[in-house]
């Protein structure tokens, strides 16, 4: 007997990717730009690198990247995804989406397309909503895709900022299961009163583009960082454990936590106070920094290549951002490894396995 139309049903994850530009930042080049040293750069954060975009090299060209391999690793064609959801605070240009130019690149010609904007929460914002799409029936496969070039709102004068950010996209193509499998429970949360302790000044409609915002350096990313820190922390612990709750699991049920990748401090104090170990824990961000966005899904890809998990683990996702956002997921993961675990999916200069390093 076929299920009633209106049945509800789960969404899960059958396929992912990710891409990072070529260029890589060390810590070393930003020695030569501002004030700071490879020594406190990794004390404070656990960067050593991060990935730049090239000129010309815009968030929807690193997200069809990824979305392409995405799709490949789902076994799916353009032709299969009824919604494009880009989670990104860096779109190509306002008008129009990055989700519409990505459709165009990829060639996915039924899909909807549109953009997320919840900065750093975005991809778990994005896994709530597919949820509900795939769950409601509005859709039967959504490409959904975590984007940033962030070097773009970077002000390399600033070493309280500069050092933290990188470029990349990752891509997941979500379908339907069964309800007690894929997604099982997501918390979405934000906070507007908190939207000054990280925000970019001007370039909207309330503080649109002069000649003296650009001189004021107000189209780049402001931070406070002392307020960041322990709302990061509270905020992720509390809506995992929300999210775990609502699932009906524990933090021993969880095989694999995927946390934001904003500083290694903050995931250091993540697991400590949710008593997970660290064999446990994901954490790419010597590599890449902080993707905003995008580190979600990056950080998944590579956890799936190399093995990490396997059908019926669980694993969790907890982020924060500006806004300000947070939120969590957990699911039972139901995609068999891929073949060549292994396979690296950096930018075009490391297919052949080498990697080349420039500054700035």
């Amino acid at each position: 007997m076929s299920p009633r139309p209106d049945a509800v049903r789960g969404a899960t994850i059958v396929g992912t990717g990710m891409y990072v530009p070529a260029r890589v930042l060390t810590n070393a080049d930003l020695e030569t730009m501002v004030d700071t040293s490879d020594q406190w750069i990794r004390e404070r954060t656990g960067i050593a690198e991060r990935r730049i975009a090239a000129p010309g090299e815009a968030s929807s060209d690193l997200a069809a990247h990824a979305a392409r391999r995405a799709m490949e690793s789902a076994g799916l064609t353009p032709n299969d995804i009824d919604h494009i959801m880009v989670a990104t605070t860096t779109p190509d240009r306002i008008l129009p989406s990055c989700a519409c130019t990505v459709q165009s690149k990829i060639g996915a010609r039924r899909a909807a397309a549109y953009d997320m904007f919840a900065a750093c929460t975005g991809f778990v914002y994005g896994l709530g909503l597919a949820r509900g799409l795939i769950g409601a029936r509005v859709a039967d496969t959504v490409l959904l895709i975590g984007v940033e070039t962030l070097s773009r709102i970077v002000d390399y004068s600033d070493r309280n900022t500069c050092v933290l950010f990188g470029d990349g996209a990752g891509a997941v193509v979500l379908r339907s299961c069964a309800v007690d499998e894929g997604l099982l429970a997501i918390t979405m949360h934000s906070d507007g009163e908190l939207g000054d302790v990280l925000e970019v000044p001007a370039g909207g409609s309330r503080c649109p583009a002069t000649s003296d915002t650009v001189e004021a350096r107000d189209h780049f990313i402001k931070m406070h960082g002392r307020k960041v820190f322990p709302f990061a922390v509270r905020s992720m612990e509390e809506s995992l454990l929300g999210a775990l709750e609502l699932g009906g699991l524990s933090m021993a049920d969880i095989d694999l936590l995927i946390p934001h990748q904003a500083n290694q401090r903050i995931i250091d104090a993540l697991q400590e106070r949710v008593g997970i170990g660290a064999e446990r824990v994901v954490s790419n961000i010597d590599r890449y920094g902080n993707t905003s966005s995008a580190s979600i899904p990056i950080s998944l890809d590579e956890a799936v290549r190399a093995g990490r998990l396997k059908p019926g683990d669980c694993v969790a996702f907890t982020a924060f951002g500006g806004g300000a956002t947070w939120g969590s997921s957990v699911m039972r993961w139901t995609m068999p490894a891929p073949l060549g675990v292994h396979a690296a999916a950096h930018g075009s200069a490391s297919v052949d396995g080498v990697v080349r390093k420039v500054g700035a």
